[in-house]
């Protein structure tokens, strides 16, 4: 099924939430000792949407209407949404120890011997909001690697 959002993107307020910036996600990495890249599964399906909104994602089936009672992918605040959600999740470790760019986060220990406990902080933190991991995306415990399409090093 697809649904197209081009008309209801087109005049929706863009929400103006600021996502990082690339520089300063690349430099928070200097100086650390280790780094681990994580992958979160995309959660924009598990955003509720306003009740006031939900209507205005009314599609037609066959024989009937739906509408989306969470976020649609194709929306255009979908990535300031889920930023939004990320900074409010990791507020205590934001650049401190967790970078994060809307469903990609970077664990950046100064020192090797901590990045055990920084993991250990961002699982439990992620976990107490049902927050899941790509396996298959997720790198730990290296001095260099890409993130969003940059090189990260020490």
């Amino acid at each position: 099924m697809c649904v197209d959002f081009t008309n209801m993107n087109k005049v929706c307020p863009k929400d103006s939430y600021p996502l990082p910036s690339i520089d300063s996600l690349v430099d928070s990495a200097s100086e650390c000792g280790l780094l681990s890249f994580l992958d979160a599964f995309s959660h924009y399906n598990l955003i509720r949407m306003h009740l006031k909104y939900e209507r205005k994602t009314t599609f037609m089936g066959e024989t009937t209407t739906y509408y989306y009672k969470v976020m649609p992918f194709l929306l255009k605040n979908r990535a300031a949404t889920y930023q939004r959600i990320m900074d409010r999740i990791l507020f205590q470790m934001l650049d401190r120890n967790v970078q994060a760019h809307v469903d990609d986060m970077v664990v950046t220990s100064a020192k090797t011997e901590g990045h055990v406990f920084d993991l250990e902080e961002l699982f439990v933190t992620i976990a107490r909001y049902n927050l899941k991991l790509n396996p298959d995306k997720c790198v730990f415990g290296v001095q260099a690697g890409k993130f969003l399409g940059f090189l990260f090093t020490e």
